[in-house]
């Protein structure tokens, strides 16, 4: 039997299922195409609100019922909200399947957007963007994603913004729910002990009878803005620095070469940041380097929290390394390290049935394919120093460049010329 099976319903929606017969537990999710970049300025943070209503109650459950159900066969339900997606999952013993996916099905297809529930889960919500305004790293992101990717969606928070939420009611709720909660965006994963025809037949009793809808399309990526922004907050004791450039989007046929680029620059604790500005300097507790990568952009930046004094310097260091890339190849032996580094990652990650269900929708969404664990291993070992120095020419340019500062500033400055590499 195939360990990986996909079926596209005649609606179009489709389930894939990877089976792993060494486990006894089986991880199932429902993908939406209906993130934060599907909103409109006035709905930011429909897209989140509306996955915390879906656990407030159905048709057929109350949110107590749903709560205790799940409780009853020993598994767990969890649903998140990106840029560009949905998910509703749960994690249950094989035997269970048809119990907890029954309850997942009906949390996406029965919903009751009561009144009192929004009004509930407003103040719930409210909560959470103060508890994210209290954390610094969390705010110099959505910050520096608000002015990077300006008038843009994808430069809004996901979670909305105070004015935003306040004003969400239950018309525009079940508007954005009925234009993007449909079988065209729809994907359906399940990993572990689990048999692909008997998750198909599930999937075709619940949401078979469904007609496709209209698919999603996100408004496109603009031209990133390189802007300096600085806020000063007296408040906090550190400065926290996020710079970032444009990068490659999610299905570059360079992307190989873009992970172990992130790797050697910051994304590990023997990389170059996190050695230079950390280990030998003792400038940050905190640094590194992160993709974010979407469908038609992409953003590579460096986050670096620190004191307000040591701003300059540590700007300075990340761009000597950015210079660095640029100029030399990498040298044998630390391009072997940032591969081993990813491939093992890689594999470790994709060890339980949670990430192994995540891994193959994402697939599908975004390849329309699935490469196997042998051939991410083998593009990741086929990236070449020639491949990373032509990238960092590419995408670590000095006017590409976007710095947003916050912290007790005390009359900093930085300025472009500050920014060359």
């Amino acid at each position: 039997m195939e360990a990986l099976s996909r079926t596209i319903l005649n609606n179009g929606i489709a389930v894939i299922s990877e089976r792993m017969p060494h486990v006894r537990s089986v991880s199932v999710g429902i993908w939406v195409k209906a993130g934060s970049r599907y909103e409109s300025a006035q709905e930011n943070g429909i897209a989140h609100f509306i996955e915390h209503l879906l656990f407030k109650g159905t048709q057929n459950r109350s949110a107590e019922a749903i709560a205790r159900e799940i409780d009853s066969i020993g598994g767990n339900l969890d649903a998140f909200t990106s840029k560009e997606l949905v998910c509703f999952n749960g994690k249950m013993l094989d035997e269970h399947l048809s119990v907890g996916f029954d309850i997942l099905a009906d949390l996406v297809l029965n919903p009751l957007f009561r009144e009192e529930d929004i009004e509930k889960e407003r103040g719930v919500v409210l909560e959470e963007l103060k508890a994210e305004f209290d954390n610094p790293e969390l705010m110099v992101h959505d910050i520096f994603s608000e002015h990077f990717w300006k008038g843009n969606p994808l430069g809004r928070p996901i979670l909305g913004s105070n004015h935003t939420v306040k004003r969400l009611n239950q018309a525009m709720i079940r508007q954005y729910f009925h234009n993007h909660y449909t079988p065209a965006n729809f994907v359906i994963s399940a990993a572990g002990n689990v048999d692909h025809g008997r998750l198909v037949k599930l999937v075709e009793e619940r949401f078979g009878h469904l007609p496709p809808g209209k698919q999603s399309l996100p408004q496109p990526a603009n031209e990133p803005s390189a802007l300096i922004q600085m806020r000063s907050k007296k408040s906090l004791e550190q400065t926290h620095v996020c710079l970032g450039v444009p990068f490659i989007e999610m299905t570059h046929p360079m992307r190989y070469a873009g992970y172990v680029l992130n790797t050697l620059l910051g994304g590990s604790v023997s990389s170059r940041l996190f050695q230079n500005v950390r280990e030998k300097r003792g400038l940050a507790y905190s640094v590194l380097s992160e993709q974010y990568l979407y469908q038609d952009a992409g953003c590579l930046s460096v986050y670096a929290g620190t004191s307000t004094e040591a701003v300059p310097e540590l700007i300075r260091l990340t761009l000597a390394e950015f210079r660095d890339l640029k100029e030399r190849p990498v040298p044998p032996d630390e391009l072997r390290r940032a591969k081993d580094n990813l491939k093992g990652s890689l594999m470790l990650s994709l060890e339980s049935t949670g990430s192994r269900m995540s891994h193959i929708a994402r697939q599908h969404i975004y390849y329309n394919r699935f490469a196997t664990m042998d051939e991410l291993l083998e593009q990741t070992e086929a990236v070449t120093a020639q491949q990373i120095r032509e990238l960092a020419n590419q995408y670590l340019v000095a006017d590409k460049i976007a710095l947003t500062l916050l912290g007790p500033l005390n009359g900093l400055r930085i300025s472009r010329e500050d920014l060359v590499c």
